[in-house]
């Protein structure tokens, strides 16, 4: 496994995507057009208690069923997608309620700012996909002073992972998914969504939770992984066209 180093930054090759999709046989760098990035625990550190609002949303008993059949992590959207009109309300209503009170403690990931300095110095776009609201994205443009353009949430369908918003994004942009590459702390839900829109994924695994052996199966693998957004623009550098 090649490790990639520049500077302090470290990203592992960890797919097997063909070498034609990273590099061509001459060589030549693959031009980078755009940027998308998560937002909760990629672009803002993460506040939100996820298990206990799985647990208040799924009930405890069905919270530890669905988790330990779904080792890679719960997917409650998904799971109320199927409920009664009256039952959704209730639990979009919790959900909600737990995002409100992560918004009250809302901080930008360091290294976010200089990040997307870097990108906008050599005009590549950068776009958002969460599975959050959108005025939970209003609220992060207006109190940071940094924009995307375009920042789907989950009011567009269908989410993540579905490869539908990274998708529509690179129509929007006129590229083609593998002049994209997104960044987000999640294997589930963005790296299953670039990798099966065809584009470049990198994966932001702070305390190495990924390095467990149970998500050595997984079926989407990044192509590359860093602890810390710090580390991203290097990588960015040493295996992409970034000129303008």
């Amino acid at each position: 496994m090649p490790l990639l180093v520049s500077g302090s930054a470290k990203a592992f090759f960890l797919s097997a995507l063909p070498h034609s999709k990273r590099m061509s046989n001459s060589g030549v760098k693959t031009r980078l057009r755009g940027v998308v990035f998560d937002m909760d625990g990629t672009l803002t550190i993460p506040v939100i208690d996820f298990p206990a609002m799985y647990r208040a949303v799924l009930g405890d008993d069905d919270y530890r069923r669905i988790k330990a059949e779904n080792p890679y992590g719960v997917d409650v959207l998904r799971e109320i997608e199927a409920w009664p009109p009256h039952k959704q309300r209730k639990a979009y209503d919790t959900i909600a309620e737990y995002e409100r009170q992560g918004l009250e403690r809302l901080q930008i990931m360091p290294g976010a700012p200089e990040l997307c300095a870097a990108l906008d110095s050599n005009k590549i776009r950068r776009g958002l996909i969460t599975r959050n609201v959108k005025s939970a994205v209003d609220i992060f443009h207006e109190r940071f002073g940094i924009t995307f353009s375009p920042a789907l949430t989950r009011e567009f369908r269908p989410y993540k992972p579905d490869p539908a918003p990274l998708l529509h994004i690179c129509s929007l942009w006129g590229v083609q998914p593998n002049e994209v590459i997104m960044i987000g702390d999640s294997l589930k839900d963005d790296v299953a969504c670039g990798r099966q829109a065809g584009a470049f994924t990198c994966l932001l695994d702070q305390t190495g939770i990924y390095d467990s052996p149970q998500y050595a199966d997984v079926e989407f693998k990044p192509d590359f992984k860093v602890t810390s957004l710090a580390e991203v623009y290097s990588v960015l550098k040493v295996n992409f066209d970034l000129s303008p």
